[in-house]
């Protein structure tokens, strides 16, 4: 199994001096980043679809091991809530493709109000493209049942695993691959380790499982990364 562990992002002048040199710029913030991490989740996808240009330049300034997770466009999953959405997906997919073999998931996060719709969900699923993988991250408890983690098995799309001080996904497998967002800013060292085994003992069901860590201000993801690495013997 690969694994790839990183953050939410990279691009925060907040860790400057805290993970990246203080010098360091703006601009060399990726390449710095992709030569200590082998990935990162895309939030910048949640609100705009990223030209031709920006594909390339993401892809240009890391190397060919690493992985781009992105997050769907919110016009998908908060506005059309997955309903008549092919145009954007379409444009969407079009733009993610040009990352090749860096392109990782898409994550499609789902809004708190968003109630459970398995037969929308199924329909939404049998729209996307084949070579496309989804994980979705539910956030209203209606999603977490067995019809739903049944429907996500038929098309091998993943169920987010997140971890937050308001919520927490439970730890079941639903696709070939692992997606965990581990979101809490308090994380001790035995508590990563413990999740650095449950990707292991998972990890014999999934050919992949991507991990990311959050929190921009206090610049703490990084560092649970580099833990998790550590933990995971790589």
């Amino acid at each position: 199994m690969n694994t790839w562990i990183g953050t939410s992002g990279f691009q925060y002048p907040e860790w400057k001096g805290k993970f990246y040199p203080e010098t360091l710029s703006t601009a060399k913030m990726l390449t710095y980043y992709a030569s200590i991490f082998g990935t990162t989740e895309v939030n910048y996808t949640f609100r705009s679809i990223p030209s031709e240009k920006t594909v390339k330049r993401w892809s240009d300034e890391t190397p060919a091991n690493f992985r781009f997770s992105l997050k769907a466009p919110q016009r998908v999953t908060h506005f059309a809530k997955l309903k008549d959405c092919g145009e954007v997906m379409d444009v969407f997919h079009k733009a993610a493709v040009g990352l090749g073999e860096k392109m990782g998931p898409v994550l499609f996060q789902l809004p708190p109000t968003f109630k459970a719709d398995t037969a929308l969900l199924r329909d939404f699923l049998g729209s996307l493209p084949k070579e496309l993988r989804a994980a979705f991250e539910f956030r209203h408890e209606s999603w977490l049942s067995d019809k739903v983690f049944g429907v996500l098995s038929e098309k091998n799309a993943a169920l987010c695993i997140a971890e937050s001080e308001e919520f927490e996904t439970p730890p079941e497998a639903t696709a070939k691959f692992g997606y965990l967002r581990l979101r809490r800013e308090d994380y001790t060292v035995p508590q990563i380790k413990k999740w650095a085994q449950f990707v292991q003992e998972r990890g014999k069901a999934w050919t992949e499982a991507f991990v990311y860590f959050k929190h921009e201000e206090t610049c703490v993801g990084p560092g649970f990364a580099k833990t998790m690495l550590k933990a995971l013997g790589e």
